[in-house]
């Protein structure tokens, strides 16, 4: 076995100046946020209809992918993970999204079902975070959705054991092409595969502020009558 050779002390150096000026760099990044501002009397009481709101106008202002949203569990360790999901529907029940439940977030969700969702629509400075517990919705629900879906997204239901080890993509495309001539135009919805939906006990609105001095609005659960609203500092 060759000995592996000693490290050349100015390549080092090189190395670690470059690292010092690129983490100078992060640091110096920032933004004065100034485009908007959140108010009690501008807000809305039902928090469902300040996220409504706010939503329509990330669409109409076209932010990309103004649907996408960090979704949080837990697992039975305490460790937290986080994916991006989309948000297919929401309503008075709350928001709905669709995935495999076999997946890492499935299987979180099975063994700890309270979770939070957080969209970021950073052109309009804008954040909303929402907690609550999750539940599947009914089959019907899923079926609905699925088939209404691409046909290459409803075969690569059945194609990806989403969250598991694989050798390659090969694997992928083996299976899409496997389910593919299997089911043709016609793939049934996978029963490892529907919606979640999450139901809200807290919001909050986050607004950016010029001087760090953000909005921030609270919306907690009082028991069965409707929202509290508070402020928070930023």
């Amino acid at each position: 076995m060759r000995a592996s050779r000693p490290a050349d002390p100015a390549q080092t150096r090189l190395r670690a100046d470059s690292y010092t000026a690129n983490m100078n760099n992060i640091a110096d990044l920032r933004k004065s946020y100034e485009r908007a501002e959140l108010s009690e009397d501008a807000s809305h009481a039902d928090p469902l209809r300040q996220f409504e709101q706010w939503l329509d106008k990330a669409i109409t202002a076209k932010v990309p992918e103004p649907n996408a949203m960090t979704l949080a569990t837990v697992d039975h360790r305490l460790r937290p993970s986080t994916r991006v999901v989309l948000i297919k529907g929401f309503d008075a029940r709350g928001i709905v999204w669709y995935t495999n439940y076999d997946s890492r977030k499935g299987q979180e969700l099975a063994g700890n079902p309270y979770a939070a969702l957080q969209f970021h629509w950073v052109e309009l400075e804008r954040v909303v975070r929402i907690e609550g517990i999750v539940e599947k919705v009914d089959t019907s629900e899923s079926d609905a959705y699925f088939q209404s879906r691409p046909l290459d997204s409803r075969i690569g239901a059945w194609a990806s054991p989403q969250s598991q080890v694989i050798p390659g993509r090969s694997v992928l495309v083996t299976n899409a092409a496997r389910y593919a001539a299997q089911f043709l135009l016609q793939p049934p919805r996978p029963p490892h595969w529907g919606g979640y939906r999450l139901k809200p006990d807290n919001w909050q609105f986050w607004q950016g502020r010029k001087s760090r001095l953000h909005d921030r609005l609270r919306y907690s659960q009082d028991g069965q009558s409707g929202w509290i609203r508070e402020r928070l500092a930023p």
